[in-house]
This record gives structure tokens, C-alpha cells and sequence, in this order.
């Protein structure tokens, strides 16, 4: 008896290494030390020292079910974006840059080309938001997992200066909410997803006048990444008092997450047009509007406050970074919590 036959290949595993290589070091930094292989990661701290007050910032998170679309549709070079956006976003919605990120990757069984796929999409995701892919974990689990499946996860880092560090207390009455258009579902909300369509070949490769693409292609869209773009609105001069990144439990968990005591967001349901994906999910899911913007981001994956003042900066700068921005609503006095108009 040895290893590989309880299940666990460790060539395989050296493969992967070799193969995933190439995209990781597309997503070094200056400040990455040494190379892949270590037992840590190293990155020097010395590019922050001049900050007043540095504040490291951290987000972990992983991809939730939609990683068994990637399983349906044997396509797994994006969902690494997934993970990647689902840490970064959480950074930079504090205001942070993001400076390298690990990711974690469980298996039934560990097929290197595959493995090395799913890395490419990590790697694609760190040159999104500008952070090192400084280390990771492949682990082989037989018996505990199918060996056609997996898990993906991961953690960022990130850092800003504690003058700005974006935590909304500062939000007041008469602030305005600029949503920033989402790439689709992103990667919540999927367990609902496919309890509304089926998960076949044939259901994913339907193809869809309304989307533009098939059903499969649609759902699949990575999330999108917005470090660019808050750095836009930083660059523009612009304070963004509050930002809030909408996930798992849409506008009503998360818009409060970034008010203070005392105010209340009114967002405007009319203020954007809703993205094909969601109106097609609703209307064959039959599902309540309370229920969508409960669990989903219904086009909009993050929300800024800002002075009014800065609307017009803010728009242009969202805008020049290749993203789109919308006026969604407005800030006033009342309960912390949201309302739907």
C-alpha cells in the first residue's frame, strides 16, 4: 500500500505546481520576496512606510455553489475570478489597496491540467485588482469529495491609510447613492439559481434572445472586480463616505452594513435598467421582488455615498476606469436600514 493508492497522487500534485507556475508570476509585485514553493508567502511591508497610519485590511471568502456550474459546464478558467472579486471587493469597499492574496483549493482528486486552470483564473483576478498571488493550497481529499469536484477559496490582504479608511460614520441626510453596474449574478445566491433552472447541458446551452448568449454563458459572467474603479474616485479627490459591497443577501444585509445610526437609504428601483439575467431568474422562478433584492444584487455590486457635491466627479471617474455607475438614490434621516421605492 502507499499514498497514491489510498487516493492521494503527490506527482500530480508537483505537476500542478509546475503548471500553474507561469500565470503566478504574471501577478507579482515589487515587494513579493522569494518565490512559489515556500512554506509562506513573503511580502515586504516597505512600500507603506511613509503612510501616516497604516491599516491592514483583510477579506476571506470562496465561490459558493456556483462552482458546480463550473463543474456542468467543464469551464473553469474564470470561477478563480470569482474568488478572487469576492475578497478584493471586501477591501476595497474600506477604502484598501489590495496587496496579495492566497488561494485554497480542495479536491476529489487532483487532475494538474485542471488544477492549473482554475489557478490561471485566480491569477486573473489578482492583475484585476493589482495583488501578488503569493502562495496557495491543492489538497487531495478521497472519500471525502468526488473526484470530479472541488472548492475554492481564498483570502486577501490589503492596506490603506487610516485617514482614509472608508467606514461611513461620516454619512449624512441629503448624501447621494451611486450604484456601480454588476457583471450579473456574481457568485451569490446560486443554491436558488439552480432550484429555478435546470442544471443540464441542454437547459445551460439554451440560448436566449433576451441575454444576448446562452444560459450557461449568462450565469457563469466572474464577478466583477472594482478596485479600479474606488481607486478612480480616490484619485478623482473625491471622499466616498460610505460603500457597500452587495452580496449574500443583497440590499437589505449589506446597504446597512455601511450606514451609522440615524440614516436610512432610499434606493430607487427604476433608477437603472435591471440586467436580462435577473428578470428571466424572477420571472421563471416565479419569485417576489422582497426575495430578489434580498438575495441577490439585481445589477448594482456595489453602492458608494457621497456628497452631493462629488456626484458628478464621482460618475466621470467610475466611468473612466470602464466601469459603469448609476444615481440610484439617496441617504436621509430615520431608521438605519434601507427602503425600496
Amino acid at each position: 500500500m502507499d499514498y497514491k493508492k489510498a487516493g492521494v497522487d503527490i506527482e500530480a500534485g508537483y505537476k500542478s505546481v509546475e503548471l500553474m507556475k507561469k500565470h503566478v508570476k504574471e501577478t507579482m509585485r515589487p515587494e513579493v520576496l522569494g518565490g512559489l514553493g515556500g512554506f509562506s508567502g513573503a511580502f515586504s511591508l516597505s512600500a507603506i512606510k511613509d503612510m501616516e497610519n497604516p491599516i491592514l485590511l483583510s477579506g476571506t471568502d470562496g465561490c459558493g455553489t456556483k462552482v458546480k456550474l463550473a463543474f456542468l459546464m467543464d469551464k473553469h478558467d474564470t470561477i478563480g475570478i470569482d474568488a478572487v472579486a469576492m475578497c478584493v471587493n471586501d477591501v476595497a469597499c474600506a477604502g484598501g489597496e489590495p496587496l496579495f492574496f492566497l488561494d485554497y483549493i480542495a479536491c476529489g482528486k487532483n487532475y494538474p491540467e485542471k488544477i492549473a486552470t482554475i489557478v490561471k483564473g485566480v491569477a486573473e483576478g489578482c492583475k484585476q485588482s493589482g495583488a501578488a498571488l503569493i502562495g496557495g493550497e491543492t489538497a487531495e481529499h478521497p472519500g471525502l469529495m468526488p473526484e470530479d469536484e472541488y472548492d475554492l477559496a481564498g483570502f486577501a490582504v490589503g492596506v490603506v491609510d487610516e485617514k482614509d479608511l472608508i467606514t461611513g460614520a461620516n454619512i449624512a441626510a441629503g448624501d447621494t447613492l451611486i450604484g456601480i453596474a454588476s457583471s450579473g449574478v456574481h457568485s451569490n445566491g446560486f443554491s436558488l439559481v439552480r432550484k429555478v433552472f435546470e442544471m443540464t447541458a441542454e437547459s445551460l446551452n439554451t440560448y436566449y434572445d433576451e441575454l444576448g448568449k446562452t444560459l450557461g454563458e449568462a450565469l457563469i459572467e466572474p464577478t466583477r472586480i472594482y478596485v479600479n474603479a474606488l481607486k478612480s474616485v480616490k484619485k478623482a479627490g473625491v471622499t466616498i463616505k460610505g460603500c457597500s459591497h452587495i452580496t449574500g443577501g443583497g440590499f437589505d444585509e449589506n446597504i446597512p452594513r455601511m450606514l451609522p445610526d440615524g440614516i436610512r437609504a432610499v434606493v430607487k428601483k427604476d433608477s437603472y435598467e435591471i440586467p436580462a439575467i435577473f428578470k428571466l431568474l424572477q420571472k421563471t422562478g416565479d419569485i417576489t421582488d422582497q426575495m430578489m433584492y434580498n438575495t441577490y444584487n439585481m445589477g448594482l455590486g456595489m453602492v458608494l455615498a457621497v456628497d452631493p457635491a462629488d456626484v458628478d466627479k464621482t460618475m466621470e471617474a467610475i466611468a473612466a476606469a470602464g466601469d459603469t455607475a448609476y444615481i440610484v438614490g439617496h441617504c436621509e434621516a430615520g431608521e438605519k436600514g434601507v427602503t425600496l421605492i
